[in-house]
């Protein structure tokens, strides 16, 4: 095992230790120390003893839709895409079209032809606002080609993104292309999802 694996591994296992007592703190409350409940109906968090709202508004992730057999959930459909990580804003941004037509189908004027156009370099930039996301979307987007270059499946590519991302995020990246950590990252996802041989 060399230095550098060494070195990984004891991030690693910092960075566990660290979640670990962030989940412990959570599930503590603040005021008593009792323990605290979820309470879906009103979307907050509570101490079941003593009774403070420690969290509140918290997000439903679930669906918008009910489903009472596996026909009504086939034909129900979410509202967006789900998160991911090979897009460098995790897919949550908006997405301007690049047809030069409106809601009903109708050819745009040149006068919003221009507007749309300039909608779009305006979305483009405050999409990637500094080097770090330039950097991160050119890789993701590197990835992703590499990736349907060689035919590997989806998980694969998520997690050479979370890679990336955690060298991005550990600084590892000054003096080194993108490319070769993005082909590194690749290279690194693919060796952890194959099966051992014997």
């Amino acid at each position: 095992m060399s230095d550098r694996d060494i070195i990984v591994s004891e991030r690693e296992a910092e960075s566990d230790t660290r979640e670990r007592e962030r989940d412990e703190e959570v599930d503590v409350c603040p005021e008593c120390g009792g323990r605290l409940v979820s309470d879906e109906e009103h979307a907050e968090t509570v101490c079941a003893e003593c009774g403070l709202v420690v969290e509140e508004d918290a997000i439903d992730r679930g669906p918008e839709w009910r489903a009472f057999d596996p026909s009504e959930k086939d034909e129900k459909s979410r509202v967006g895409a789900p998160t991911t990580q090979m897009m460098h804003d995790k897919g949550l941004s908006t997405n301007i079209g690049w047809q030069d037509r409106d809601a009903y189908g109708k050819t745009l004027s040149s006068a919003q032809r221009q507007k749309m156009q300039r909608l779009r370099t305006w979305d483009e930039r405050f999409r990637t606002r500094n080097s770090r996301e330039r950097n991160l979307k050119q890789a993701l987007g590197e990835i992703d080609r590499m990736a349907s270059a060689l035919g590997l499946p989806e998980d694969i590519r998520e997690t050479a993104s979370v890679i990336y991302r955690r060298a991005l995020e550990e600084d590892l990246l000054p003096g080194r292309s993108i490319e070769g950590v993005a082909t590194a990252s690749l290279y690194a996802a693919a060796c952890r999802s194959s099966p051992p041989t014997p």
